[in-house]
């Protein structure tokens, strides 16, 4: 039995490796990063960048965008899991079809949100000065 068992063992850790060698590893800096608007559908003055992956297609990607001072955006959903992660300014977030920037949270530098598939949320950045955000989005 304990012979099986170091077998098994000594499988999966000879297999382990080759599984993850297939995915290479991702390290983009900031000076790396190619800006463009965002697309029509939001307000103009916000840009976004692609950091990995490709958003229009299915499967895991990151990007990062950046809005001026008060910038909002509308109701949506995603198709996916959206997580977002707070890189400069303060980003608002509220729940529901009809944009109240009196609700909802304020996420700071460093604070994190995570938004589930097809849940109808909106954000605003009502700061003096410009916020800095990067978006995952797992899509289907």
């Amino acid at each position: 039995m304990r012979r099986a068992s170091y077998l098994g063992v000594l499988l999966v850790m000879t297999l382990l490796p080759t599984a993850f060698a297939a995915d290479d590893h991702v390290v983009v800096s900031p000076a790396d990063l190619k800006w463009g608007p965002l697309p029509p559908t939001f307000p103009k003055g916000g840009e976004i960048a692609v950091v990995m992956g490709d958003p229009t297609k299915a499967g895991p990607f990151v990007l990062q965008s950046r809005v001026p001072a008060g910038y909002k955006i509308a109701a949506h959903t995603h198709p996916g899991v959206e997580n977002v992660t707070v890189l400069s300014g303060t980003f608002h977030i509220g729940m529901g079809e009809k944009f109240d920037d009196t609700k909802g949270q304020a996420v700071k530098p460093g604070g994190f949100v995570s938004v589930p598939k097809g849940m109808v949320h909106y954000a605003w950045f009502p700061n003096q000065q410009s916020s800095r955000f990067t978006a995952r989005v797992r899509s289907l």
